[in-house]
């Protein structure tokens, strides 16, 4: 490649980080609201504002039949300042909002369209088969939410742990899960479980960057956000029946899948249709089912 060339490819891939970049902070960010008490009042995703450059989809379900529905349920917490990056607003309302409408519009299952936020502690809680919590590389639960967490899932609930990266954030994520359950460790989620194969076959565990570093991915080729998070691991918590627990998918950003769908058609392709939407259906398929 003359030096000419290498110069042009140089300066075209500065102007993309940079137009990213601009975008980004025209909009605010991305990692979520922060810990605000407006934040910490609202109830739903629909009461939250947008941040995206389009609107999420509405839709309403038959009249009398509106709690007879699946509900994404987002778990409210503190920030334990472990090392963690974010909260856990990291991603709303857009991620709720755009995986209810597509999981609605992929599946027969009927969802609820505003979502719903919930403390651990919350008595609604039970009235849920899923929960997620976004960003746990910083969390911490108190001695109410450690015995509020146990009590959910050993009655059937099931919590998906996403968005963490690198091997500190790895650490403390299974030391919270140490208090939670004493007895148990995470294992490998094998490919030939039978997640993996419901309503989309998923072959491999792909990695799903933030969009910054997903769009600018055509052209570096790197997914991972630092050097000690290559590998993507499914990992889960079994019952004492076999049955999933708790799925932590780690060194990867469903989330951002989601949330921003409509940014850009490469990061659509690639990332949300490819990776982040399939296994999304298929964890609630198999909650819903199991």
């Amino acid at each position: 490649m003359n030096s000419k060339r290498l110069i042009l490819l140089a300066s075209l891939f500065v102007l993309v980080c940079a137009g990213i970049a601009q975008q980004f902070g025209q909009r605010g960010g991305y990692r979520g609201w922060g810990r605000s008490s407006r934040s910490e009042s609202i109830r739903t995703a629909r009461e939250m504002g947008q941040h995206g450059d389009y609107e999420t989809p509405m839709w309403t379900n038959a009249p009398g039949f509106e709690k007879d529905v699946f509900t994404f349920v987002r778990i409210k917490r503190g920030n334990g300042g472990r090392g963690g990056r974010g909260d856990w607003t990291t991603d709303a309302p857009d991620s709720d909002l755009n995986f209810s409408y597509r999981l609605q519009q992929l599946t027969s299952i009927k969802v609820d369209p505003n979502g719903l936020f919930l403390r651990l502690t919350d008595p609604e809680l039970f009235s849920h088969p899923f929960i997620y919590m976004v960003e746990p590389g910083s969390l911490y639960l108190d001695d109410d939410e450690i015995a509020a967490l146990r009590k959910y899932l050993l009655n059937g609930g099931f919590v998906w742990l996403d968005d963490f990266w690198g091997d500190n954030e790895w650490d403390n994520v299974e030391r919270v899960f140490k208090q939670v359950f004493p007895d148990r460790s995470f294992v490998e989620l094998p490919l030939d479980h039978s997640l993996y194969h419901g309503v989309f076959e998923i072959k491999s565990k792909g990695q799903v960057p933030n969009v910054q570093t997903g769009t600018v991915s055509q052209y570096t080729g790197i997914t991972y956000e630092r050097y000690d998070a290559k590998e993507v691991h499914h990992r889960v918590i079994f019952d004492d029946k076999g049955q999933i627990m708790v799925f932590a998918t780690h060194n990867t950003d469903n989330g951002d899948g989601w949330e921003w769908e409509g940014n850009n058609h490469y990061y659509f392709e690639n990332f949300s249709e490819k990776i982040s939407y399939p296994l999304a259906v298929n964890v609630i398929f198999h909650v819903m089912t199991h």
